[in-house]
């Protein structure tokens, strides 16, 4: 059997950066995630002070004929998606023309006359207005039915020619679980914030993404509709399956892609582990690109990670996603908040996707990482790996070698 591919660091600075930071733990880790934990292949990037410190590609693509991952593949990104939409709504809000406390109908007309399900199974008029506030915070009482209301309708007339903003009014025609703003559920919310990025800028959601983000970091494979050439390099996506653990193949679709004209701002983005990394640095630099592109100011990015839930809706948080101890809820993204037993830092922000990507952002430290994998469904990820390879990382930065060694033996050891 072919090795996996190892350091992928830019030879220019790999040996600056490996002296300074003992990247062998998390190299190690990574080379595990295989056969420990049925990832066959990922991509790990980490950027520090706005350079790309440390990189590893290991298993394979396609494990059956021993294609090694490389460079070039990409990814669904699923909900690490919300990253990009949510920082461009941002965006918005800082030219003015989104405010946090605007109601949705502004936008989207549809959610002018919203109903709320009730205890006995009736419905009645939401007494509570739905605020863009609401759709960043997931607490806006939608469910993540994509044929909820009058979408399947709108689908079965319009096919391929339905796009983002009609869909996601059509969302509206259905029932609220709960009144906007009295609970945390994880739903289309922010695929109703992209159709309200559309609206606001006066440009098609992805095209507004592209002006403001993509094309200025730098980010030439993030899109919502791949070329073909593209599609020829996405990862394929495997299911963990639950009797044996192992992933099995399941091609490469994209569950949120409804027609090629909606744009999932919930999930619907293609990527690659260097692009989104571009991302990741420009947040961590609060909101500036290593090339000078103001992205967001300092405070917006404070902003981004300030926790927004009352107690009520924290809960909700944590009954729905109990893998993220420490972790509260931002502007769309989980921020930590308690890093009692872990190495990593208070404040760092992110998100992750059904697929396994994952992206973390330390503005503090000016210091993010992606993490770049196709496993739908792996339990694995969500509950182990992706704060242990959180872990890893900071350990590595930190270069405390007695500290890192430690949780490497326990690693090893199956703690």
């Amino acid at each position: 059997m072919r090795k996996p591919r190892l350091h992928a660091v830019p030879a220019h600075f790999a040996e600056r950066w490996n002296m300074m930071y003992h990247f062998e733990p998390l190299t190690a880790f990574i080379d595990s995630l295989s056969e420990h934990y049925g990832i066959p292949c990922c991509d790990v990037i980490v950027s520090k002070d706005g350079e790309e410190v440390y990189r590893h590609l290991a298993g394979f693509t396609d494990v059956e004929c021993q294609v090694p991952t490389s460079t070039n593949d990409l990814y669904r990104m699923f909900s690490a998606t919300k990253v990009a939409t949510c920082t461009a709504a941002l965006r918005l809000i800082e030219e003015g023309r989104l405010s946090l406390e605007d109601p949705v109908s502004k936008y989207l007309p549809g959610y002018a006359h919203l109903t709320v399900k009730q205890a006995d199974g009736s419905v009645a008029p939401a007494k509570n207005v739905m605020t863009i506030r609401h759709l960043f915070t997931m607490s806006g009482g939608l469910d993540y039915d994509m044929n909820r209301g009058g979408a399947a309708k709108i689908l079965a007339e319009k096919g391929s020619a339905a796009g983002t903003v009609e869909i996601c009014n059509a969302f509206a025609e259905g029932p609220l679980d709960f009144e906007p703003g009295t609970h945390f559920q994880y739903s289309l919310c922010h695929d109703v914030l992209g159709a309200v990025i559309e609206v606001a800028s006066g440009m098609r959601f992805g095209e507004y993404m592209k002006t403001v983000i993509f094309d200025p970091l730098g980010m030439s494979e993030t899109t919502f509709l791949p070329t073909d050439e593209q599609e020829a390099r996405v990862t394929e996506m495997r299911r963990c399956d639950p009797a044996t653990g192992k992933p099995l193949p399941i091609g490469k679709g994209a569950r949120s892609r409804l027609t090629p004209n909606y744009e999932s701002g919930g999930g619907g983005l293609t990527s690659s582990a260097h692009d989104y990394i571009l991302l990741g640095a420009a947040l961590a630099n609060r909101g500036t690109a290593l090339n000078g592109y103001r992205l967001l100011k300092p405070e917006t990015v404070d902003l981004f990670r300030t926790p927004q839930l009352d107690t009520v809706r924290h809960m909700d948080m944590m009954r729905a996603f109990p893998y993220m101890p420490g972790y509260d809820y931002g502007l769309g993204v989980r921020t930590f908040i308690n890093n009692a037993g872990s190495p990593a830092a208070k404040g760092h922000f992110g998100w992750d996707g059904a697929g396994g990507f994952l992206i973390y952002v330390d503005p503090d430290n000016n210091m993010s990482f992606v993490f770049a994998e196709a496993v739908m469904g792996s339990a694995p990820s969500a509950l182990i790996v992706h704060n242990k390879m959180r872990d890893f990382v900071y350990l590595c930065l930190r270069g405390n070698i007695d500290e890192y060694n430690e949780e490497l033996k326990a690693e090893r050891a199956g703690k």
